[in-house]
């Protein structure tokens, strides 16, 4: 009978793990059009050589070293030979301001910084300019007169690789192993210190529940931020089970990422699960006679589904025909091969699990946060064990409690050491009983399963005296095929309201159907008959809605709220302070 490899640190994955299966394609990327594989003793030997080269820099435990990039495998490189050191790595956005690379460079004394691009290296070079204590900038793009990665790994060539045994040997799983700097909706960012155990823990949870069900024969296809903590213990999970890794080139790339790796998983968000369907959806419009019938009979099927229950010998056979006519080309779309599509970062709505899981795409929702490496808990999939609307079971080793006000507080080997240089901001967080608190609202349904019902700071009180939790009234909002975001506003206020964004492209076949002219969004969504109709469908989506959370108003804006325009944090959550400063006078507009 074998015994389970040895696993305390995160770097322990690599002769453990990534040299057992030694695949030809452990990790790969796409350089110049065409996919750059590495193997198992490619990865190992390039880490080696980055931990050697670091050391030669003079790095040594506990120095800070930044990453700011796309995913790629120089990530994984420089982040694996940085951990066999002992240092910290401090991962961040590319999308980030300048001022906050100062903070983040400043706040944890950051001594070498990786990044991608020139784009990155220029914001870099600014936010250092006049900060002390930075040794060096490289990057892993070639660019002119700039360090490139490589030179780390040349300088750590010809050094002898048994002097990495006793800096490894150094390392405890209760060592810092990362500071990720939480983004936040608001105030300066926080760093959030994760150990070893910390991800370990996390990494034999979501194994031993069988959460992900993978083999050394599959692949996974990576396009969140590995910056982000729910990424980039997803990547250690892959690893664990000797998946092979394929970075997908962009965010704009995925569709053809997908059919070409044609993965068994891969981790996202749901706003793009949210696209995806929309996207669909369109193309259903877009079809005509019984074609159009098909795809919308397949469609209302699907969002009646549920996955854990027995539906019937009619329905059963209805949903096998629906798979095979309609349902199949999803899943090519998806290449044809998905095992798993984990969610996680924010609420899934409801539709969206039934339907894709309908379409045989088995989607696992999950929950936690960065403070917990990140998952608490999730829905397990084979077989399938969760309900619809909720979060899953609790991770092993994991526990969690309900406070009297409804906040979910979680203990575990999962939570972090605290807030880097902020002892008052940790013992908020983290009660005298080690507990964590995590901000949310939720309950236990059927004993086992958890739900989010709301951000505890997000929850606001009507001038009736009622409490409104907006996230599920947005969700419920999003439902409607005409409407793609959602933010639900009256603090104070008679009755909630709600700033909207119509789907435009929903929109524009809805008017064309209707035979009305559509000329651009800044215009459509002064109609008449288009406000009219979306009064139609909030109505509608309200009638299940408690009287005092029901949107009774609302105003349509004509663009997206996105990262860049700073509506949305990276993980693509709702800045709600600064939407309602920049909606201000429309908000109150509501209220006249």
């Amino acid at each position: 009978m074998s015994t389970e490899p040895q696993f305390s640190r995160v770097f322990d994955l690599l002769p453990s793990y990534v040299a057992l299966y030694n695949k030809p394609d452990v990790l790969a990327s796409k350089v110049n059009g065409e996919w750059k594989k590495y193997s198992g003793a490619e990865v190992i030997e390039i880490v080696n050589k980055v931990s050697l080269g670091l050391l030669r820099k003079g790095v040594r435990k506990d120095d800070k070293i930044a990453i700011i990039s796309n995913n790629r495998p120089e990530w994984n490189f420089i982040e694996m030979g940085i951990q066999q050191l002992g240092a910290v790595s401090v991962p961040m956005y590319p999308t980030i301001t300048v001022e906050d690379y100062r903070y983040i460079f400043t706040d944890a004394s950051v001594k070498l910084i990786f990044v991608s691009s020139v784009e990155l290296l220029n914001k870099a070079k600014e936010a250092t300019s006049s900060l002390q204590g930075i040794e060096g900038i490289y990057t892993f793009d070639k660019v002119p007169d700039a360090l490139h990665w490589s030179e780390i790994v040349k300088s750590g060539e010809h050094e002898d690789i048994a002097q990495l045994d006793s800096f490894k040997a150094a390392v405890s799983p209760d060592d810092l192993l990362t500071l990720i700097y939480t983004s936040g909706t608001t105030g300066q960012p926080k760093g959030v210190m994760l150990t070893h155990d910390n991800i370990v823990s996390n990494v034999k949870g979501i194994v031993e529940a069988r959460y992900f069900d993978l083999s050394s024969d599959d692949r996974a296809l990576s396009f969140l931020p590995l910056c982000h903590i729910y990424e980039r213990t997803d990547i250690y999970v892959y690893m664990r089970y000797g998946a092979s890794i394929y970075y997908a080139e962009s965010m704009d790339t995925i569709a053809d990422n997908l059919k070409e790796v044609k993965p068994s998983m891969f981790a996202t968000v749901p706003r793009l699960l949210e696209k995806v369907y929309d996207k669909i959806v369109a193309k259903g419009f877009e079809l005509t006679g019984v074609k159009k019938q098909l795809f919308f009979w397949a469609l209302n099927l699907g969002l009646k589904y549920d996955p854990t229950g027995d539906m019937g010998w009619w329905y059963n056979t209805q949903l096998k025909i629906a798979r095979k006519l309609i349902f199949s080309k999803w899943q090519e779309a998806l290449g044809g091969k998905i095992k798993l599509i984990a969610s996680g970062s924010a609420a899934l709505q409801p539709r969206l699990s039934r339907v894709f899981w309908a379409a045989g795409i088995p989607i696992s929702e999950g929950y936690g946060l960065t403070e917990t490496s990140p998952v608490i808990s999730a829905c397990k999939v084979i077989p399938p064990d969760f309900k619809v609307g909720c979060v899953g079971t609790i991770l092993p080793g994991v526990e969690v409690k309900i406070c009297e006000d409804g906040e979910i507080c979680v203990k575990g080997p999962n939570v972090m050491k605290g807030y880097y240089n902020k002892p008052e901001a940790t013992a908020e967080a983290i009660d005298e009983g080690g507990w964590f608190h995590t901000g949310d609202i939720g309950e236990f349904v059927e004993g086992k399963f958890l739900k989010i019902t709301d951000r505890k700071k997000e929850i606001f009180k009507t001038s009736g005296g009622k409490y409104v939790a907006p996230q599920l009234v947005e969700n419920k909002l999003k439902e409607s095929i005409l409407i793609e975001q959602a933010i639900v506003v009256g603090e104070g206020q008679k009755f909630p309201s709600a700033l909207l964004i119509p789907e435009f492209n929903a929109l524009k076949e809805w008017c064309s159907k209707n035979g009305i002219e559509y000329s651009s969004p800044s215009e459509i969504i002064k109609n008449e008959q288009v406000k009219a109709k979306i009064d139609e469908e909030v109505k509608k989506l309200m009638t299940h809605i408690a009287h005092y959370e029901q949107v009774k108003k609302f105003e349509l804006l004509p663009k997206p709220f996105t990262i860049d325009g700073g509506e949305l944090t990276p993980t693509l959550k709702l800045k709600r302070k600064i939407i309602h400063a920049r909606y201000k006078d429309l908000i109150e507009k509501m209220y006249v």
